[in-house]
């Protein structure tokens, strides 16, 4: 297989669920698998499931639709508030979605009740970080009228923290989130079966040996990818951090000068880069750029130094004068991973 591509070990990426699955479960805690930094893909999506992931989670409908037409068997839930346009195509094939405005909670209703099925609702509450999520004080009456609408299953509440502002989930946020749960089945007389604490960045805080209160499942998808943690991006222990590695092309590799020469602007991309003069280097042209990837969440091999990128090309330095048709292969963090995926330029080849 060609060049630029994603190499994806299904066996590490197995290993790293399974682990996690093990921990978690100790704690009372189960694992949806978050399937939208891979588009959707049955292959990772089987793996996680014999690693014991509980569900799938993905934010994109299509990646959904995508998984349902290669027959993965399991709940799947769309973890981003559904859009109006796209209501009728989520109540037929998510079973759950996560939700914070009663005017799309009213349309999914109605969808359902068309469809004849029954749609479960997870309410996002807002808790710090500013992204998605009803605020606290509001909670209740979202609540109240969720309860009245036919065709409609409140599941349980939720929150996101660390992805917008980088607030940490800790000992007192994951407690008001359980104290909202005891306020919201102690007001209307129910039971909710999901509490979601959040994501891969709540591994810290799940671990750490912490009361867990309520909280009973946790949307996993860098840490199963790439083996470690958003809030530090630190290895997380017994964890492969190399399942999944990108592989760029050498197309060019030449002897020339560290600095540019005439007058300076903006580059392609607005920026004014800061470069010294260090005289001639060995410089190599890789087939792959902006277009592709986030060239700021590559870490290149021991002697390769990433020098900057344009929208096709990635330029790197290194010891020597590279061959024509060679081939560097990158570690990535979620970033850049998730616009390789995304990219239609970039192959996935499949390790199993």
């Amino acid at each position: 297989m060609g060049a630029p591509r994603l190499e994806i070990d299904l066996d590490k990426i197995q290993h790293n669920a399974q682990t996690l699955v093990e921990r978690l479960v100790e704690r009372g805690i189960s694992v949806t698998g978050v399937t939208k930094a891979t588009l959707g893909s049955p292959e990772i999506a089987a793996a996680w499931l014999r690693a014991g992931v509980g569900g799938l989670g993905d934010s994109r409908i299509e990646n959904i639709e995508a998984m349902r037409g290669a027959q993965v068997a399991t709940s799947m839930t769309l973890i981003r508030s559904p859009m109006l346009s796209q209501i009728e195509r989520v109540v037929m094939h998510a079973d759950t979605s996560f939700n914070t405005e009663l005017a799309v909670i009213r349309r999914l209703s109605s969808a359902a009740q068309k469809a004849k099925r029954v749609h479960g609702v997870v309410l996002m509450v807002e808790l710090g970080d500013l992204r998605e999520g009803i605020m606290p004080d509001d909670l209740e009456s979202v609540v109240r009228e969720t309860l009245q609408l036919s065709n409609i299953q409140l599941k349980g509440i939720g929150t996101n923290l660390a992805c917008r502002c980088g607030v940490s989930p800790d000992a007192n946020n994951m407690a008001a989130l359980s104290a909202l749960v005891d306020s919201i089945e102690a007001r209307f007389d129910i039971t909710l079966s999901i509490v979601s604490g959040g994501n891969s960045a709540n591994l810290e805080w799940a671990l750490s040996g912490a009361d867990i209160g309520r909280i009973n499942d946790l949307r996993l998808g860098e840490s199963l990818l790439l083996g470690c943690e958003p809030l530090h991006r630190q290895p997380i222990k017994g964890l492969y951090t190399d399942a999944i590695t990108l592989v760029a092309e050498v197309i060019e590799s030449k002897l020339k000068p560290s600095q540019p020469w005439g007058r300076v602007g903006q580059n392609a991309f607005g920026e004014m880069p800061s470069i010294s003069n260090r005289g001639n280097i060995a410089q190599t042209i890789l087939a792959i750029g902006h277009q592709d990837i986030d060239p700021n969440g590559l870490q290149p091999p021991s002697g390769i130094k990433l020098l900057g990128a344009s929208s096709d090309h990635l330029i790197v330095e290194s010891d020597h004068c590279l061959a024509i048709g060679s081939e560097i292969i990158f570690q990535l963090n979620y970033g850049a991973l998730v616009r390789a995926m995304t990219s239609p330029f970039v192959a996935h080849k499949l390790i199993d």
